[in-house]
């Protein structure tokens, strides 16, 4: 049996504090749907980028990391299943800073400073 899913309280009462969350929300969560989204409309380029990088099945991995950035993105800004939303896009991002944006691993002090913005 599944377990319910329910939304999660505040744990602050303070004036706007509703508004505040929703606002911050849609804005977060679209942020990272339209970087998903990006990753169609850019595909070849990221393509490229994930096979420079050493990952395997490099244009199934953009179109797999692109949904996982709209639907999860969308999920957080909607409010629908805001746990498994916000879940599965903090693995996304801990996996993904540390896989395509490996600064330690590059000499060129320009790229290293490029790749250490991309990791932040």
């Amino acid at each position: 049996m599944l377990a319910e899913i329910t939304t999660l309280p505040l744990q602050f009462d303070a004036p706007l504090a509703g508004e505040l969350f929703l606002i911050g929300r849609i804005l977060f969560g679209g942020t990272l749907a339209f970087m998903g989204l990006n990753h169609f409309m850019d595909l070849d380029t990221m393509a490229g980028y994930a096979e420079f990088k050493g990952l395997p099945a490099p244009r199934f991995s953009v179109i797999a990391s692109g949904l996982v950035l709209a639907l999860g993105g969308l999920g957080v800004a909607v409010g629908a299943f805001p746990v498994l939303s916000a879940g599965a896009l903090a693995v996304f991002l801990a996996v993904s800073a540390a896989t395509m944006h490996d600064f330690w691993a590059v000499d060129d002090p320009e790229e290293q400073q490029s790749e250490m913005t991309s990791f932040l």
